[in-house]
């Protein structure tokens, strides 16, 4: 909007609104000039990391939306439920978008958002950051290159961490449906887009089992108070409240501790634990989203292939095997081992981008929308609004399957 580059505002300083900004102005390409969030002290403190003047902060996405068009793009980092909303407006003022995934909580609201991105004219970015970075380029390449031959098979597993599931899924901002959506739409369609990505067609045909088993009332041991810090069963609870928050605080760590409280003492966290959602015991919390979850996929090739999504790991990076008619990959983020059934000898690359958020995911995607902004070029970034929306339907159609418990049928398109 003037000479000092592509001007971005944010709709949500959290953590993703929060990474995402600090890495644009970090790259130079762009400039970080509003904010729009509810929170005052998150809201100002952004404002002062990113010298934001006092008009252009604001306390929601509907006020800065009425301020006109403050920015050429918009990163909207809103809570999920409040996602095609803000899209949808900012899209309707001729700005840019960087959409945090899930697009929306519902099919309907996701279509609403790539429609008034058609009608505008603008790029739209959902964040699948999985796909920016050099491990997903590297399994992507050597499947279309055919190093093993004809994809026939492949299993791919999230292993979200029993702590990472107790602070965001049990007692966080993602543990309820009607408040969020399914665990399958707010944590894992990263994975189906990922999946769809490197195997080069969308599922034909879904099918899907899992539930909530064990952060429910019937298992809560012997003894347990409400709360940990009441609680006499707490020392010997793999979801201590304390052992995971104290020692945050201890180590160092931003986060998850970000999210318990702003005040960096023993004392304050304390107090969050005794006050906030964080300190409840993780079976007396009003969570109701799977624990545990698998989706098989039909591909219009004939390909098969499942994805598990797990509570009951450590904390890790997701793990891949591909199977082909003359060789396999196995891949853990980090590293690709490449079999070659010809040969029977293996080969290990180091993609590299291991490093950060995501393997690297979440600066790359910041880089690409703030390059997308300052060329005019869509073809920077990762995805487009139909893509997004194409690998949605499926999280969408994995979750009539197993409620309904049938096999949803989405046509050779992936399109339900």
């Amino acid at each position: 909007m003037d000479d000092g580059g592509p001007a971005v505002a944010v709709a949500g300083a959290g953590l993703r609104g929060a990474g995402y900004a600090a890495r644009i102005r970090r790259g130079g390409r762009a400039r970080i000039v509003a904010v729009a969030e509810p929170d005052p002290v998150r809201r100002e403190r952004f404002a002062a990391e990113h010298g934001i003047p006092p008009e252009r902060r604001y306390p929601g996405w509907r006020e800065m939306a009425d301020a006109g068009r403050v920015a050429d793009g918009v990163i909207v980092a809103t809570q999920d439920a409040e996602h095609a909303g803000p899209a949808v407006a900012f899209a309707g003022l001729g700005c840019h978008v960087l959409l945090e995934k899930p697009m929306a909580p519902s099919e309907a609201e996701a279509r609403r958002v790539a429609d008034a991105v058609e009608r505008a004219g603008v790029m739209l970015a959902v964040c699948h950051v999985l796909r920016y970075t050099p491990y997903t380029r590297a399994v992507r390449g050597l499947i279309a290159a055919g190093r093993i031959g004809t994809p026939l098979s492949v299993q791919h597993l999230e292993p979200v961490g029993w702590w990472h599931h107790a602070h965001s899924y049990v007692r966080g901002n993602w543990r309820r449906e009607d408040e969020s959506g399914p665990m399958l739409l707010t944590k894992s369609c990263h994975d189906l887009d990922w999946l769809v990505h490197v195997m080069g067609e969308a599922p034909a045909r879904v099918s899907s089992f899992g539930r909530l088993s064990h952060f429910r009332p019937e298992n809560r041991p012997e003894g347990a108070a409400d709360r940990c810090l009441d609680c006499a069963a707490e020392p010997r609870c793999a979801y201590s409240a304390p052992r995971l928050y104290l020692g945050g605080l201890r180590r160092g760590e931003e986060w998850p501790l970000g999210a318990v409280t702003g005040e960096r003492t023993e004392e304050g966290v304390l107090r969050a634990l005794r006050d906030g959602p964080y300190g409840r015991c993780v079976y007396a919390c009003d969570n109701d989203v799977v624990d545990h979850q698998v989706v098989n996929m039909e591909f219009p090739s004939g390909a098969t292939g499942v994805f598990t999504m797990t509570a009951f790991t450590p904390a890790a990076q997701r793990r891949t095997r591909v199977f082909g008619t003359s060789g396999s990959i196995e891949g853990d983020g980090a590293s690709i081992a490449v079999h070659d059934f010809v040969t029977g000898g293996t080969e290990v690359l180091r993609p590299g981008g291991d490093a950060g958020g995501h393997g690297g995911g979440d600066d790359a995607l910041a880089d690409a929308f703030a390059e997308a902004l300052a060329t005019g070029d869509p073809s920077r970034l990762g995805t487009g609004a139909a893509e997004s929306l194409a690998s949605h339907r499926v999280v969408w159609a994995a979750e009539r399957a197993r409620r309904d418990g049938t096999v949803v049928d989405l046509g050779a398109g992936g399109a339900p």
